[in-house]
């Protein structure tokens, strides 16, 4: 199906391109693409997500070529969101593009990244890669000669900001003024939302079972794996273990799915939203699975926090980040001259209009843009004797 074929598909409460908010600074329409094609272009050409091919899901990168890093999860969650948008008739070109950016912000090291950063900056307005996911397509990305950042279509850029603050949200104009208002997102915003969970609870399992952080027999304790694991061991007697995992990985998504688009097809026709700011209106989010299912994801999560992210090899790991990211912030902020040039006098110019709050931010920005293993290296450079700067 083209793209002309699609638009003309698609359900009344789906977002469409020809009535986008519009962009932060106009442009011209482009004339072979719809506004959500170029949307998705300009995020797959940044600099940012280039970058995801080297930042950390659960395992860090140089740990083993096939775990999941921050790139491939973001396709994954893009080839689950799809599916769902086509078949509930939403924006499949907004939803990929939403997918595909919503962890443009994240820092080195996943969330023990995340979390050191934002301990970093709790003084100076506290970081959350959400927040910083939208700061990089509005502001960091240097491409474009009339526009700073990727100059997202509003729809896109709310899909990006999943969460957020009052205080945080009265800064941000348009685009944080629903969580003022207590306003749901767009359908392919809470799409992308969901794809999200799917995706990682399913395949941290996978990751899981492939760095021997837990057995086969340890997740039959789990409902969700437990199903799929008796389906596949009686249909295929005697599989061996890296088949069996993927067949059960690939069962477990489909059975989310196929309950997602059924419960969330049953709560568009109670709430019959007529466009997609009826959407916005209404009470709560109508993209969701059913009571059971979302109970076994939550008892899942749970085996995965318990088990995996938990897990000794793990935490040395994230305990390790933490400590280089605190030590490269504390580093940076105490001498900006250790930053290069570029993002030093960007520190000292943001000093000079916002104080030292806005010294922070430029450092936490240039941290957050690192790889896992540029950390690594800016950490030896600054910290190991006899490295090479």
């Amino acid at each position: 199906m083209n793209e002309d074929a699609a638009e003309a598909c698609l359900a009344r409460y789906a977002a469409r391109p020809d009535r986008t908010r519009g962009r932060r600074h106009p442009e011209p329409p482009p004339a072979m693409r719809t506004e959500y094609q170029r949307d998705r272009d300009r995020i797959v050409h940044s600099n940012a997500f280039r970058r995801l091919v080297y930042k950390t899901q659960v395992f860090v990168n140089h740990e083993g070529d096939l775990y999941r890093t921050r790139i491939t999860h973001s396709l994954e969650v893009a080839q689950i969101a799809r599916t769902i948008a086509r078949a509930l008739r939403l924006n499949e070109t907004l939803t990929e593009a939403i997918c595909l950016a919503h962890d443009l912000g994240h820092t080195p090291f996943g969330h023990a990244g995340q979390d050191a950063l934002n301990q970093c900056m709790r003084a100076y307005g506290g970081f959350e890669h959400n927040l910083q996911s939208l700061r990089v397509v509005d502001e960091l990305e240097e491409r474009y000669a009339e526009f700073p950042g990727l100059n997202l279509t509003f729809e896109c850029r709310e899909g990006i900001l999943k969460h957020c603050s009052p205080a945080n949200a009265r800064l941000l104009g348009d685009v944080g003024a629903r969580f003022l208002r207590r306003e749901q997102p767009g359908m392919e915003a809470q799409l992308a939302n969901v794809a999200d969970e799917i995706a990682y609870n399913s395949h941290d399992v996978d990751d899981g079972v492939r760095a021997g952080l837990v057995t086969v027999e340890e997740l039959c304790s789990v409902t969700a794996f437990a199903r799929q694991h008796q389906a596949v061991t009686a249909q295929h007697p005697g599989l061996p273990e890296r088949r069996l995992m993927h067949e059960i990985t690939r069962r477990m998504i489909n059975h989310v799915v196929t309950d997602l688009v059924r419960n969330t097809t049953e709560c568009l026709v109670d709430a019959n939203p007529q466009s997609i700011d009826a959407v916005r209106a209404c009470p709560t989010t109508l993209v969701g699975a059913s009571g059971d299912v979302q109970a076994e994801q939550l008892e899942l999560k749970r085996f995965l926090r318990e088990r995996v992210y938990r897990h000794y090899r793990v935490t040395r790991m994230t305990t390790k980040a933490r400590l280089v990211v605190q030590q490269l912030f504390e580093a940076f902020m105490s001498d900006l001259s250790l930053l290069p040039t570029e993002h030093c006098e960007a520190a000292r110019r943001t000093e000079t209009q916002a104080g030292e709050p806005g010294r922070a931010r430029v450092v936490a920005d240039y941290i957050a843009g690192m790889t896992d293993r540029y950390a690594l290296l800016e950490h030896r450079r600054l910290f190991e004797p006899g490295e090479r700067t």
